[in-house]
């Protein structure tokens, strides 16, 4: 049973793998399932024995990456007053996202899926203004919306500059760059003199 469970991981990684580089080229209107298998190395009927389609594999790929992000949330939604600090937050978040380097880069790149990342930014933005509006009393709806929306935004480009780099930088360092600059914007580049 053991060995059964590792070698349907295996094809799983092997498949998500091969989509990820494909979808790096293409869109994925434009990959076979015969591409995609020769790319992963796997036989056809082993992939039609897990997904209906291709559209079947990216969705659940991105449903997975889509529970590691409702996971790494949870410091926020079970956070109570004066626990909650923005590098417990974003470390999560951050490590979620370095575990899932190759679906945000895809996403993120000319043929990822926009409303995936929509998805994944609105699943955010729920949590995010809800949570928020527990520790910051005196903050309106409408001011934790547009707080969500930057911060959301600087997120994408720390992300985008994340990858570009390799993701050599630890997430811990990442989340502290981001908790950082979320608490003190254009300050954070003096604080940083500062220590």
């Amino acid at each position: 049973m053991k060995t059964s469970d590792q070698r349907v991981r295996l094809t799983k990684m092997l498949l998500r793998r091969a989509l990820t580089e494909l979808l790096k080229q293409k869109p994925v209107q434009s990959i076979s399932v015969k591409e995609l298998c020769e790319k992963a190395g796997i036989h056809r009927g082993t992939f039609y024995a897990h997904y209906t389609d291709i559209f079947d594999l990216l969705t659940q790929v991105e449903e997975e990456m889509m529970e590691d992000f409702r996971a790494a949330l949870e410091p926020l939604l079970a956070a109570e007053k004066g626990d909650l600090t923005a590098r417990k937050v974003t470390t999560g978040i951050f490590r979620c996202l370095k575990e899932n380097a190759d679906i945000c880069t895809v996403t993120l790149g000319p043929y990822g899926d926009k409303t995936f990342a929509m998805k994944l930014i609105e699943l955010g933005r729920t949590s995010c203004v809800e949570n928020y509006s527990r520790f910051f009393e005196g903050a309106t709806h409408r001011q934790l919306e547009f707080f969500y929306s930057f911060v959301s935004a600087g997120c994408i480009g720390l992300l985008q500059t994340w990858l570009a780099e390799g993701m050599v930088t630890p997430a811990e360092e990442m989340a502290d760059m981001a908790g950082g600059m979320m608490m003190h914007g254009i300050g954070f580049l003096q604080a940083d003199k500062e220590k």
